[in-house]
């Protein structure tokens, strides 16, 4: 499994502390020194079936700073991606990615589920 996320991100170590403690088997990939590529937000939107905004960190200064809210409704998905890769402060994390199924963000509860652990 791939682990992406930003290390000074509260949450991002809240889900690092959590696949440890389950014992999760991961390879952890900082998002700020290896953003992720275009082709791979395809792919990972493609098989995680989410809104590509979800791919996006909304809360995120930089989000604000380009106006992201108001740009992204009349973007194509493909300038989306372009966009999500040229910095990965603009991407949502932590993403962990598993051979049949893409998780955004830390929800405890669904990644139980995804991950079948009780």
């Amino acid at each position: 499994m791939l682990f992406v996320c930003y290390p000074k991100c509260s949450t991002c170590q809240k889900a690092k502390k959590w696949l440890v403690a389950n014992g999760i088997a991961f390879t952890e990939r900082h998002i700020k020194e290896n953003n992720p590529t275009s082709e791979e937000l395809k792919t990972w939107h493609k098989k995680s079936g989410l809104p590509l905004k979800r791919f996006f960190n909304t809360s995120g200064q930089l989000y604000r700073k380009l106006k992201l809210k108001d740009k992204l409704p009349h973007m194509s998905e493909n300038e989306q991606y372009s966009l999500l890769a040229s910095d990965g402060m603009l991407v949502k994390r932590p993403i962990l990615i598993g051979d049949d199924f893409v998780l955004v963000g830390f929800k405890e509860a669904e990644w139980k589920t995804i991950l079948d652990i009780e």
